[in-house]
This record gives C-alpha cells, sequence and structure tokens, in this order.
C-alpha cells in the first residue's frame, strides 16, 4: 500500500457514524425533487431542498428541456470559448442581464464555476478581495485561487467590513463579495451599508443570489433589486440549481466587466458549457416565475408561518428572515439523531455539523418550497417539535419516551 493510500485508509470517522445508525449523508431519493420524495419505498415529506420556487417537476420546465435535447442533442463536446456557444446560451444571458438589470451575462455549467472563476480573475497580486466570514465555500475557494491578499469580516458586522477597509491601499482593486441571503444561517447581507461603505473607500461590490433569486426582489430578481440598489452593485452572481429548476450559474454585470471575465476566467474557457436542457430549462423557470408572482408570495407566507410556530414551540432559528429557517440543536450527536429520526418519521432535514459550523452552531436546516402546503408544514413542525422533546434539544412539559436513544 502506498503512502497516500495509507494516509486514506486511516479515515474513518464516516464508517463511525454509519455504524451508530446516523449517517445522514447520500440518501438515495428514487423519484423527483418535490415537497414528498420516495426513500427506501417510502413517501417523505422533503424539507432539505433548495428549490424555492418548486419548479423541479414543472411541465413547462420539463417539455423544455426535451425540446431542447431534440433540437440540439445531449451535450455540447467544448467549453463556451471555443465550440460550445449555442443560440439558446445567448437567449438565456441576454434574459438573464435584462432580469438583474445589467447590461450583460456570462454562463457557467455550476454555480461554483462562477465563483472560482470571477473572484480569481478579477483581482491581482496588489488587490484586495474582503469576504464575508460565512460566504459560501465556492466564494472562499474561488479567493484562495486569487493572488490577492484576502481578508474576513464578522459576519454581517459592517464595523468590522469598514475596519478592513481602512487597512487597504487607496489605490488598489478592492472587491468585496457576500452571499444574498446566507445558505445556512437565512439572513440577509446588509447591503446598504455595505454599499455604503464602498463608495466611500471606492470599492466594488459582488452580490452572490444563488439563494436570493426568486427568492428576493421584484419578481424574484434578488438581494440587489430587494434593497432597490441594482446600479450600485457591480456584479450579481446567481446559480440555477435552485429557484431555477436546473443545473449552471451566472454572473451579470456591465459589458466591459463581462468581456474582461469571457476571456479571462478559466473555469469557463477551460470547462465544458452547460448543456442545452439545462439551459432551455432556466428559460422555461424563468417565464414561470415572471408570469406566477403568487409563487414568490405563497414562499413568504409559508415563511413567516413557519418561522413563528418554530419560535413558539421554543426553537432558536437565530436570525433567519428568509425560507432558510435553521433550528439550532448546538450538539452534534443530537443534530446526527435528530436528522435519523426525523427521517423514520417521514421527514428529510438537513443536518450542518462541525466542521462545517463550529460545534456550538451546528444545526437543522429546514427549508421550504413555494409549492409546500401549510397542512406540509404543520405535519414537519408537529413532528420536530416531537424528536426535540425525546432528544432534550426542547424542554417539554410531558414526559416522553426516549427509548429510540441510541
Amino acid at each position: 500500500m502506498g503512502i497516500l493510500q495509507s494516509k486514506l485508509s486511516q479515515y474513518n470517522l464516516p464508517q463511525q457514524v454509519m455504524a451508530a445508525g446516523i449517517y445522514p449523508y447520500f440518501r438515495v431519493i428514487e423519484s423527483d425533487q418535490d415537497t414528498e420524495v420516495i426513500i427506501n419505498g417510502r413517501k417523505v415529506l422533503m424539507f432539505g431542498s433548495n428549490s424555492y420556487l418548486g419548479l423541479t417537476c414543472h411541465p413547462k420546465v420539463k417539455e423544455a428541456a426535451k425540446k431542447a435535447i431534440d433540437k440540439y442533442g445531449t451535450g455540447c463536446a467544448g467549453s463556451r470559448f471555443l465550440n460550445g456557444t449555442l443560440d439558446i446560451h445567448i437567449e438565456l444571458e441576454e434574459k438573464l442581464a435584462r432580469l438583474v438589470n445589467k447590461e450583460a451575462a456570462l454562463c457557467y455549467s455550476t454555480g461554483f464555476q462562477v465563483n472560482q472563476g470571477v473572484i480569481s480573475c478579477l483581482t491581482g497580486r496588489t488587490d484586495y478581495v474582503i469576504l464575508d466570514e460565512l460566504d459560501h465555500a465556492s466564494i472562499i475557494d474561488g479567493s484562495r485561487l486569487t493572488f490577492a491578499r484576502v481578508l474576513k469580516f464578522a459576519h454581517n458586522n459592517m464595523s468590522d467590513l469598514e475596519s478592513k477597509l481602512k487597512r487597504c491601499e487607496p489605490d488598489k482593486i478592492k472587491l468585496i463579495v457576500v452571499d444574498g441571503i446566507f445558505s445556512m444561517e437565512g439572513d440577509i447581507t446588509n447591503l446598504p451599508e455595505i454599499v455604503r461603505l464602498a463608495q466611500k473607500y471606492d470599492a466594488s461590490v459582488m452580490v452572490d443570489d444563488a439563494h436570493a433569486l426568486g427568492v428576493l426582489g421584484v419578481k424574484g430578481s434578488g438581494t440587489a433589486s430587494h434593497f432597490n440598489l441594482t446600479d450600485k452593485v457591480d456584479l450579481i452572481m446567481g446559480t440555477f440549481s435552485k429557484s431555477l429548476a436546473s443545473i449552471g450559474g451566472f454572473i451579470a454585470a456591465d459589458k466591459d466587466v463581462i468581456n474582461y471575465i469571457k476571456h479571462n476566467s478559466r473555469s469557463l474557457i477551460f470547462s465544458a458549457s452547460m448543456t442545452p436542457s439545462s439551459a432551455a430549462s432556466v428559460l422555461a423557470a424563468i417565464e414561470i416565475m415572471e408570469a406566477e408572482p403568487e409563487r414568490i408570495q405563497h414562499l413568504w407566507d409559508l415563511t413567516r408561518y413557519a418561522q413563528k410556530r418554530f419560535k413558539s414551540m421554543g426553537f432558536d432559528t437565530g436570525k433567519s428572515e428568509s425560507p432558510i429557517i435553521p433550528l439550532f440543536i448546538r450538539d452534534d450527536m443530537k443534530a446526527l439523531k435528530m436528522t435519523r429520526m426525523l427521517l423514520d418519521e417521514g421527514i428529510f432535514v438537513n443536518p450542518v455539523v462541525s466542521p462545517a459550523v463550529p460545534k456550538e452552531d451546528c444545526l437543522i436546516r429546514f427549508s421550504l418550497m413555494a409549492t409546500h402546503t401549510f397542512e406540509q408544514v404543520d405535519t414537519a413542525i408537529e413532528k420536530i417539535t416531537s424528536v426535540a422533546c425525546q432528544l432534550g434539544v426542547l424542554e417539554c412539559e410531558t414526559a416522553v419516551d426516549n427509548s429510540y436513544i441510541k
């Protein structure tokens, strides 16, 4: 056995969790991604999806994908830079630019590649990239690929952001990159204050709207629209794997910025382009999103209802103000046990444990879709509350059966 194999063979943490019967990852779904899914032949209520508008099963989206395969085939066999640009890609980019009210947009094969390719190519050795400490992993990885100096400020702490900006040389590029909605905590970035500080210190702002597109703003157009600050935000990034029912991502900005990215972003130039069916799915999803604002309204009605109910039950939901509702457990083993127990009760949720977060901040991530019903939310909250009582996460008045707990 070689050195590499010898070292990796010692990694057995997943096996330990599996042996305890509480391994929560790679759960196999045998159906479409709707509010109900099939796991091991059983119906399970899905509250662990990022499909905020519930469009992954929409007939128009599926039909658009099928028609694109009939016309273009299943793939492009090359990068956008060479032979992989189709007219449907251009159509989608023009539609995205209009959606977020920017001059131009550029599509990538995944949202992760957007952040890797954009952040790394816009800044150089003498520049600065300034991140919220809770930014998504793709933003962190993008910053690791740049030669710029990377500074992190405390989560949504504007005083700390200003202190970092003060440390930057005034004549160098300063790129502030933040999530619009933070993917685990569910809170919204303080964009008005970020923009004010950016103007004060001559910095640029990039907003990752992966979890905000389809949720915030006019017709779901994102965080900048939500705050009426689109003209003050330099770059808007979004993904297609959440509200827009597909896979891929985009960056939108002024034409000069997009022109530079098109010819310098390595993750664009050296990756195959997104499939025709994926592009067609996004186009159809945007049409539905714009034509049916009641979807977003229902999502927010569900969000306010669920947040109120969870709080009334005694759960700590942190500072969430979106359809992403964290239920802080603050104990890794309890979070893992709770996830397994809930799956047995027919509720699918996701645990977020260390090292992804500090142990004291571990949580159950409960996320809503516009296709959920109030009855489904009630069922989930009742079962989550019952399991939380059994595990001692909540202090409950009545005695409960702890026989399940290992």
